[in-house]
């Protein structure tokens, strides 16, 4: 690579570095928001396995510290997965940030690269025509020489 570009090198390489960083954020947001969406999930079926069970349970005798106690304990749980909810949808709000500045980052990344490609081919283009022209002088001089060197007469 051109030395003129190494600069240019050297900033596709962080936006790179910074777009790998991004993406690891991205699967640990993303792994977060399915653990408390799992989470979530298990405290809603506990709260319906526990509603059933204790369901039956009243049918067969019902007393009343023992309704209010379900009713406290269902009270509190439900309030669990509320809360649990709530993590999740922030969860799922930190995945959106995530892949947002991922986009960025690979937007960044890849207007780099193109801009480095870009630069190479015009300096590869640069070198040819320099390389052209030196030929092409080469090739004067040496016509020039041949025709002014001192010889048999030419007609």
């Amino acid at each position: 690579m051109h030395e003129d570009l190494q600069p240019l090198a050297l900033l596709l390489a962080q936006a790179e570095r910074q777009r790998y960083d991004a993406l690891a954020e991205q699967l640990k947001a993303e792994t977060a928001r399915r653990a408390a969406e799992a989470q979530a999930e298990q405290l809603v079926a506990y709260r319906r396995e526990y509603e059933q069970r204790w369901s039956a349970e009243f049918c067969r005798e019902g007393k009343i510290e023992l309704v209010r106690c379900y009713q406290g304990f269902i009270h509190r749980l439900t309030q669990a997965v509320e809360q649990q909810e709530r993590v999740a949808a922030h969860a799922a709000v930190q995945v959106e940030r995530a892949e947002a500045i991922v986009r960025g980052h690979e937007l960044r990344a890849a207007a780099l690269k193109k801009l480095v490609e870009r630069r190479l081919r015009q300096s590869e283009a640069n070198d040819a025509r320099l390389e052209q022209k030196e030929s092409d002088d080469r090739a004067v001089r040496a016509s020039w020489n041949r025709l002014t060197a001192p010889g048999p007469a030419r007609l």
